[in-house]
């Protein structure tokens, strides 16, 4: 039985929607099978907690008296930059303090606004006739600027790869501390509770789609950058990084619990974001998708020692042997850990399943489809 966009949200907005998270429903499908299923269930949510670092925030301070053209822009010293309007900026997640010992950069300051803290304002201008200031030292806070908005162009990657490590040295990358000779290996999904591993080939999201964002209101504003369609599959679903999603969100509505900035020991900073999607039950073979489970879906696990960017596959893992605790590779047992959170994971999902069954959220048909097609290019260096 096919279903619309506007006939769930009428249910929706009467209270009388039927919604499961993406691990609820696995128990669903197999019992019922999907034709049923579909029939009982309108929304499935989604939910992932973890390290997107291209993530930052449009921010802006409103007018001083008299004026200021901010081309210098610091945020408890962190640099922003100073290349848009008079006093509009984007601060990046990934830009650390001068002092990188401090372990602090634009994550934490985007962070510290959401959670309501006071944000040291340090600003310079070479001063013209519209704009007579030339520097500016104050404070702000999320209440007392005008527009806050994260905008991610890379979120919610659609699978990655596992990390190991063959050296005999420790490796400190942005999936974590590998130990040498393969005595760990990380991963970085929510497997089952993936946005994008619930609808992998995005035939429910779109541009404009409604999300949780940051504890949140959201929408995907484009693909994401590095948007890759040519990664092999297996049970429909890709092995390796491919599909991702730019995202928009107003920061005013965001909460503390679901946006966080992180110090990465040996490489730097980045911002954990929580991002939810709701894949409308429109017929019985979008929800036979998102009744995928831990151990129908796989990653490659790659040699992070390797430096060129080709690392090749040692082998592939589902997230249920992942999310055990030990994998084997050639007779070796290797610890493994996730650099993101699956608690936190559940916790969106079912935090959107709450707005939704509460009729305080209602879905939104994409205005556009994302491209059925996408490669990356690799930088060439060119003399």
């Amino acid at each position: 039985m096919a279903k619309t966009y506007e006939e769930i949200n009428e249910k929706i907005s009467h209270g009388k929607a039927v919604v499961y998270t993406a691990e609820e429903v696995i128990d669903l499908v197999r019992d019922k099978g999907a034709e049923k299923a579909a029939e009982e269930v309108d929304v499935v949510t989604t939910g992932t907690f973890g390290a997107m670092c291209s993530s930052g925030a449009f921010l802006n301070f409103g007018h001083s008296d008299p004026p200021i053209r901010m081309t210098s822009i610091f945020l408890n010293d962190v640099q922003a930059y100073g290349g848009l309007a008079a006093v509009d900026t984007y601060i990046g997640a990934t830009q650390m303090t001068e002092n990188s010992e401090k372990g602090y950069g634009g994550a934490h300051v985007i962070e510290d606004l959401v959670a309501g803290k006071k944000i040291h304002l340090k600003a310079w201008g070479s001063g013209t006739d519209c704009y007579v200031r030339k520097s500016i030292d104050t404070h702000i806070s999320l209440d007392t600027i005008n527009e806050a908005y994260l905008y991610d162009p890379r979120n919610a990657y659609q699978n990655y790869s596992v990390a190991t490590n063959t050296s005999e040295r420790t490796l400190h990358t942005y999936m974590g501390k590998l130990l040498p000779r393969m005595k760990n290996a990380t991963y970085s999904s929510a497997g089952q509770l993936s946005p994008l591993l619930n609808d992998p080939h995005l035939d429910t999201i779109g541009i404009g789609t409604h999300i949780f964002l940051g504890g949140g209101d959201g929408y995907v504003a484009w693909q994401g950058t590095q948007f890759n369609t040519a990664s092999s599959e297996r049970n429909g679903v890709p092995v390796a990084g491919s599909r991702t999603l730019a995202l928009i969100g107003d920061m005013k509505k965001m909460t503390h619990d679901f946006v966080r900035g992180l110090d990465i020991h040996g490489y730097g900073i980045s911002l954990a974001v929580g991002v939810g999607i709701p894949i409308p039950v429109l017929n019985a073979d979008i929800i036979k998708r998102t009744a995928v489970s831990d151990d129908e879906l796989f990653a490659n696990m790659v040699d992070y020692s390797v430096t060129s960017s080709k690392r090749p596959v040692l082998k592939q893992y589902s997230y249920a042997e992942l999310r055990s605790g030990i994998i084997e590779y050639e007779g070796q047992r290797i610890r493994t850990s996730s650099l993101s959170s699956y608690r936190k994971a559940r916790s969106v999902a079912a935090n959107l399943k709450d707005w939704i069954e509460k009729g305080e959220f209602l879905l939104s048909k994409p205005v556009s489809n994302l491209p059925e097609k996408g490669i990356v290019k690799p930088l060439e260096i060119r003399e």
